[in-house]
């Protein structure tokens, strides 16, 4: 798609982008009819419908296949979710990126997780640096998880989330994804320090939209959450058909992040 990894870069400066985050190609194409501007995947539930964990264990070859699916059905900016690049090795993390974009993305996502700082800033170099090689303007997405995994006390977490905002902005990257940040203050003090556009990830926490809109948000993220209901429906549909031969759809109930994660078995890692 020419021009597609401007038109990401560009919709991050056109207010606040909202993606619906897809699963497989088919329901990338469902929500690029819905008349979504980009299409992002999560990593959970991209890692779920292979049949894999979420957390760095999804095999590449299956990674590049699904994003080469979603590729050929889209018309619209593609962003994928490679977590933590499956390695701690920048070099590694650079050969995930070039499959990625020779598949068809033009956005990543990128996260720190439990390691240091320092660490996703080489990888996100690497990143910059394989994706420019490639002719490619890509949008590194830099998730912080300071707040969704509490690396650090309450009463720091927004101080170190700035913090990283700025070295990830120095190696490189495009946007900060504050992963579990809900309180207001603290997305409004984001959004008004960070030189990066700030993203979040939905939570019935958030304060609304229009409330986002006016903090700063530039980019509001479902993450797994539509995947969690969408298989909760399956679970629902399918016990009451096997035990009844009818199809219902009532009493349905989304599965919980974990409870969806542990039903995969373990995988043997990605490289």
């Amino acid at each position: 798609m020419a021009g597609a990894d401007q038109r990401f870069h560009d919709l991050h400066d056109e207010g606040l982008l909202i993606l619906a985050n897809a699963t497989d190609a088919g329901s990338a194409r469902i929500v690029e009819a819905m008349g979504a501007r980009a299409v992002a995947t999560s990593s959970a539930a991209l890692a779920w419908s292979w049949g894999y964990r979420d957390g760095n264990q999804l095999p590449l070859a299956l990674l590049k296949a699904s994003v080469e699916a979603m590729s050929r059905v889209l018309t619209v900016p593609l962003s994928v979710d490679i977590e933590g690049g499956y390695s701690d090795d920048p070099e590694a993390v650079g050969r995930v990126v070039e499959a990625v974009v020779a598949a068809g993305a033009v956005g990543i996502n990128l996260e720190d997780g439990h390691s240091s700082p320092e660490l996703l800033c080489r990888k996100i170099e690497a990143a910059r640096r394989v994706s420019q090689a490639m002719g490619v303007n890509l949008f590194v997405n830099a998730r912080t998880d300071v707040t969704l995994k509490a690396l650090v006390p309450p009463e720091q977490q927004l101080e170190e989330t700035q913090k990283r905002a700025s070295l990830y902005a120095q190696a490189g990257a495009n946007g900060i994804f504050a992963a579990g940040m809900v309180a207001a203050h603290d997305i409004g003090e984001l959004c008004r320090s960070s030189p990066l556009p700030v993203n979040l990830m939905y939570r019935l926490e958030l304060p609304e939209t229009d409330t986002l809109r006016r903090l700063g948000v530039r980019r509001l993220s479902a993450g797994s959450a539509i995947a969690e209901f969408l298989y909760g429906a399956n679970a629902g549909i399918a016990a009451t058909f096997m035990q009844t031969g009818e199809l219902s759809t009532r009493s349905l109930e989304a599965y919980t992040y974990r409870a969806l994660n542990e039903l995969m078995p373990p995988g043997a890692g990605s490289l």
